[in-house]
C-alpha cells in the first residue's frame, strides 16, 4: 500500500510531495497531463513564501543569488502602489521566477528526494475506507493508498469524487485580457520603464492602474517578453466563442486610457488569454477522513496581488510534516486537524483582501472617492505596514498559548553563534525536522527523549529576545523560553509522546 497519494504535480503538489519526503515518507504523485504544460500562469513569487524557500535551500537554486532574500521596496494593492521604504520592518518579499521555471525547480528537487512522479495518470474515481483510500485511473488500474491529498486545481476531481462541496460566489462582471507584446520603442518611458502613451500619458512599470473605466498592468520583464493586461466591467456579457487576439487587447487599451496603443506579437509562442469573471469559493471542509485538499483544490480567488502561490505553497508545508507524523506513528491527537484550523483562517482572510482589492480597482465616481480617502490613509507607516502583513502573510499566527508572545508566529531570521561560527535559522531549517534552538544549554536535556525526531543545536541567539525557541518543520514558533514543563508540554502537544 502506498502510504501517501498526490494528485496534481503543479507547485503545491511537489512541494508536498518534497516535505513528505523530508519527513521520511516516499509519496506518489499522480498527475494527468504527460508533461508540464508550459502555459504561463504566475509570473513569479510574492510573500512569507520566499523566505520560506530559502529555509528549504530552494531560494538560491530558483534565484540564482546565493545571498538570502531582502525585501522589496515597493508593491501594490488593489490598484495603490505601496511604499515599502516607510516599515522600519518590511515584511514583503518577491522572486521573479515564471511558474514553469519554479515548477521544473521542484520537480528537480522531488527526483533528489526520490519522488515518484507519474504522469498521464488520470483519477476518475476513488472508494475511501477505513484503513485506506483505493483510486481508479482512466486506463482501468487500481491503486491504495493510506492517505490521498488533492493537488488537482480549481477544478479538483478528488474534491469532487469525495464529496466535499465547494461555496462561493461567481462574479461574472468583469472581463480581464492579458497577453505578451511588444511595443514600439517610441511607446516606452525611458525614465520609468512604463508605456508612454501619447493621450494619456504614462503607465508605470509592474503596478495596476485604474481609470474610471477599467484597469490596466504593464509588466516589461527582463529578458523575456512583456505582458499587458487590462480588466474592464461591460455592461453586456462578453462572449467565449471568437479566441482572444491583440487586436481586441488594443480595443480595451483604448476604452481604459481613453487613448491608442500599438501593441504586436513577440517572437516565437506568446500569451492570448481572456477571462470572464472571477470566483472566490473555500471547499467546505479541508479534510474528509483520508482525502485532504491541498492549494485551488480547497480555495480559490482572485488573482489581484498575487497571493495564490503564497498561500498554496505554505498550506503545503503545513500539511507536509503533520501527514508525515500521522503515517509514521509519532503524531499527537489531532494533528493532523489542525491543518485545517490553522490554514482555513488564512485563506478566508486572502479571500477578505482579494475582494477588498477588486472594490477598489472598480469602475465609477463613488469609487473613486474611496481611492482618495485611502491614498490618504496608504501616507500612515502604520496603515501601509497592516497591508503590506496582510498581502505577504507577515500577519499570520496560529492558534497558541497566549501566555507565550511568541508561539504561533513565524519564526524570526535568527542567526545562532555557536562553535561552527554563526549559522542563519535558514541554513538549519532545509531537514524540515523540528528544531530546538537554546542559547543556555539546559533545554537541551529537558528535550533529549524527543531527540530522534527534534533536531536541537546550542549557542548564542541573535535576532530574537527569547533564550530558546523550539520552531515546527514549517517554521512557526512552537514555545518560546519559559520553564522546563511548559517545553515538555509543547514537545508534547506538537510532536507527541518521546519514544
Amino acid at each position: 500500500m502506498i502510504d501517501v497519494l498526490i494528485v496534481g504535480a503543479g507547485p503545491n503538489g511537489l512541494m508536498l510531495a518534497c516535505e513528505l519526503a523530508l519527513g521520511g515518507v516516499q509519496p506518489v504523485v499522480l498527475e494527468r497531463h504527460t508533461a508540464p504544460t508550459g502555459e504561463p500562469r504566475a509570473n513569479g513569487l510574492v510573500g512569507q513564501v520566499v523566505r520560506l524557500l530559502d529555509r528549504r535551500g530552494l531560494y538560491t537554486r530558483l534565484s540564482g543569488d546565493d545571498n538570502p532574500p531582502v525585501p522589496q521596496p515597493s508593491f501594490v494593492f488593489g490598484a495603490f502602489p505601496l511604499d515599502l521604504t516607510m516599515l522600519a520592518d518590511n515584511p514583503h518579499y518577491v522572486l521573479g521566477v515564471p511558474q514553469a521555471q519554479f515548477e521544473a525547480g521542484l520537480a528537480a528537487r522531488a527526483a533528489e528526494l526520490g519522488v515518484d512522479v507519474r504522469r498521464g495518470h488520470e483519477v476518475v474515481d476513488l472508494h475511501q475506507g477505513s484503513d485506506g483510500v483505493e483510486v481508479l485511473l482512466a486506463d482501468g488500474t487500481r491503486l491504495t493508498s493510506r492517505f490521498l491529498v488533492g493537488a488537482d486545481g480549481g477544478h479538483s476531481a478528488v474534491r469532487r469524487l469525495a464529496g466535499i462541496d465547494f461555496p462561493g460566489v461567481t462574479d461574472d462582471r468583469s472581463v480581464s485580457r492579458t497577453a505578451t507584446v511588444t511595443v514600439p520603442e517610441s511607446f516606452r518611458d525611458p525614465e520609468t520603464g512604463g508605456l508612454l502613451v501619447p493621450g494619456y500619458g504614462v503607465v508605470p512599470p509592474f503596478q495596476h492602474t485604474r481609470t474610471t473605466r477599467g484597469l490596466i498592468a504593464w509588466a516589461p520583464f527582463p529578458g523575456r517578453p512583456a505582458i499587458l493586461t487590462t480588466t474592464e466591467w461591460p455592461s453586456a456579457p462578453v462572449g467565449d466563442q471568437a479566441p482572444m487576439s491583440l487586436a481586441e487587447l488594443r480595443a480595451s487599451v483604448a476604452r481604459v486610457l481613453g487613448a491608442d496603443l500599438v501593441v504586436g506579437a513577440p517572437d516565437g509562442p506568446g500569451l492570448l488569454r481572456r477571462l470572464n469573471g472571477s470566483n472566490t469559493r473555500v471547499a467546505a471542509r479541508y479534510r474528509d477522513g483520508r482525502v485532504l485538499l491541498l492549494g485551488d483544490a480547497a480555495h480559490v480567488h482572485p488573482a489581484m496581488g498575487g497571493p495564490g502561490l503564497n498561500l498554496g505553497l505554505q498550506d503545503a508545508v503545513n500539511l507536509g510534516w503533520k501527514l508525515a507524523a500521522t503515517v509514521r506513528g509519532w503524531a499527537p491527537q489531532g494533528l493532523l486537524d489542525t491543518y485545517e484550523t490553522e490554514r482555513r483562517p488564512v485563506a478566508e482572510r486572502v479571500v477578505m483582501s482579494t475582494k477588498a482589492q477588486a472594490a477598489l480597482i472598480s469602475p465609477g465616481d463613488d469609487i473613486t472617492g474611496l481611492r482618495e480617502l485611502f491614498a490618504e490613509l496608504l501616507r500612515r507607516p502604520e496603515v501601509t505596514g497592516h497591508i503590506a502583513a496582510l498581502m505577504s502573510g507577515a500577519d499570520v499566527r496560529y492558534p497558541a498559548d497566549p501566555a507565550d508572545p511568541l508561539a504561533g508566529h513565524c519564526a524570526p531570521d535568527v542567526v545562532v553563534l555557536g562553535d561552527r561560527g554563526p549559522v542563519r535559522l535558514a541554513e538549519l531549517t532545509h531537514t524540515a525536522r523540528p528544531l530546538l534552538l537554546d542559547s543556555t544549554g539546559t533545554y537541551t536535556e529537558v528535550a533529549a527523549p524527543w531527540r530522534d525526531r527534534v533536531d536541537m543545536v546550542t549557542g548564542t541567539l541573535q535576532g530574537t529576545a527569547a533564550t530558546a525557541l523550539l520552531v515546527r518543520p514549517d517554521c512557526f514558533i512552537a514555545w518560546s523560553a519559559g520553564d522546563a514543563g511548559t517545553l515538555r508540554a509543547a514537545l508534547t502537544h506538537h510532536f507527541g509522546h518521546p519514544r
